[in-house]
């Protein structure tokens, strides 16, 4: 059997948002500042699309006559900035641009950077009073003066 044209016309659809949308769109290319602080974008990429078409008889055609098709389609994309990913002195965090998140969910996703970092900071302050704690202090023991009358 033939390939329909809505195949066709659903295949050429895609093929021209897939050369519009890749990975690239989405994490953007490193950006390297003079401090060494690179800096990722983020965006949020929305698509849709949608194609049909219909198989008719051709006007003043006899009825042995092929079906022919005529269809459409379209589609749509949306990016819009998310936020930057700062990787800095071996440390990452997320810095999102000014757009409120939409529900707990994201924000709980935009906390958990931030969450990792502290906790990586507690454990690391913890460990480093314990060394201080088991070490012996050294102090300088005065001689008690002897009093004045």
């Amino acid at each position: 059997m033939a390939e329909h044209g809505v195949n066709g016309l659903m295949a050429e659809t895609m093929e021209k948002i897939r050369s519009m949308v890749d990975v690239n769109t989405i994490i953007g290319d490193p950006i390297v500042t003079h401090d060494g602080t690179t800096l990722i974008p983020i965006s949020k990429v929305t698509f849709g699309f949608g194609s049909g078409g219909s198989d008719f008889k051709p006007r003043n055609s006899s009825d042995s006559a092929p079906l022919c098709f005529g269809g459409g389609g379209g589609a749509g994309v949306s990016i819009s900035p998310v936020a930057f990913l700062i990787v800095s002195e071996g440390n990452a965090r997320i810095l999102p641009v000014n757009m409120p998140a939409d529900n707990s969910t994201d924000r709980l996703i935009e906390m958990i950077p931030d969450a990792v970092n502290g906790i990586q900071n507690f454990v690391s302050n913890r460990r480093g009073k314990k060394t201080e704690e088991t070490q012996a202090p050294v102090t300088d023991v005065a001689e008690p003066a002897e009093p004045t009358e």
